[in-house]
């Protein structure tokens, strides 16, 4: 979708496209950045040619991932939707509406996890670039940071909230488990990344 649109539905008051939506996007902007801020450290920088030739590789795949993710997440949710208006009038109606609320709401975490996963892939990359890239682009790069640090930041509270609805202890207690470590590695990449930039501000 034209950037344009994409903005103008997203302000417009439909559901769809929402925050998950914002969040792919945002992944997709941090690993354009990742991707160029890489290309710019080929012939200037501390990294080796074939490290900094794979972050690009990477980048730009994780790039074309997010960007599809983006319609991904508006139709999971759309299905989401779907679910909660069929009809509960009788028992079996409910019990119809009930499981299809349970699956669309599981299959609505899908994406956000995905975009979490990719999140700590570009943040990994961006400290890299900060610390060894080209110290022209330093800035490039840490923008890259914290963009994937707000779509990770979108991804973690979608799967949360999605979690809201289902029923299932097992998947929930998984889910947690994952929502934590992806948490704990964001928290020391971010710390990481935020304590070299302060330092480079203030060198």
């Amino acid at each position: 979708m034209e950037i344009k649109r994409f903005l103008k539905e997203l302000s417009s008051d439909t559901p769809t496209p929402g925050g998950g939506s914002a969040s792919a996007l945002a992944g997709a902007l941090s690993a354009s950045l990742v991707s160029m801020t890489a290309g710019l450290s080929l012939k200037k920088g501390r990294l080796r040619k074939e490290a900094v030739k794979g972050i690009r590789r990477r980048a730009l795949a994780i790039q074309r991932r997010l960007l599809r993710a983006v319609d991904e997440d508006a139709k999971s949710y759309e299905a989401v939707l779907k679910a909660y208006r069929l009809p509960k009038n009788t028992e079996r109606e409910r019990l119809v509406r009930t499981k299809a609320i349970q699956k669309a709401s599981r299959e609505a975490t899908i994406i956000p996890q995905l975009v979490c996963q990719h999140a700590i892939l570009l943040l990994k990359d961006s400290k890299a670039l900060i610390l060894n890239g080209n110290p022209n682009a330093i800035s490039d790069a840490g923008v890259a940071a914290f963009l994937a640090d707000a779509a990770l930041g979108g991804g973690l509270l979608n799967i949360g909230v999605n979690l809201d609805s289902i029923t299932d202890r097992v998947f929930i207690k998984r889910m947690n488990l994952l929502m934590k470590r992806l948490a704990r590695k964001r928290n020391h990449l971010m710390r990481g990344i935020l304590s070299i930039l302060i330092g480079i501000k203030q060198s």
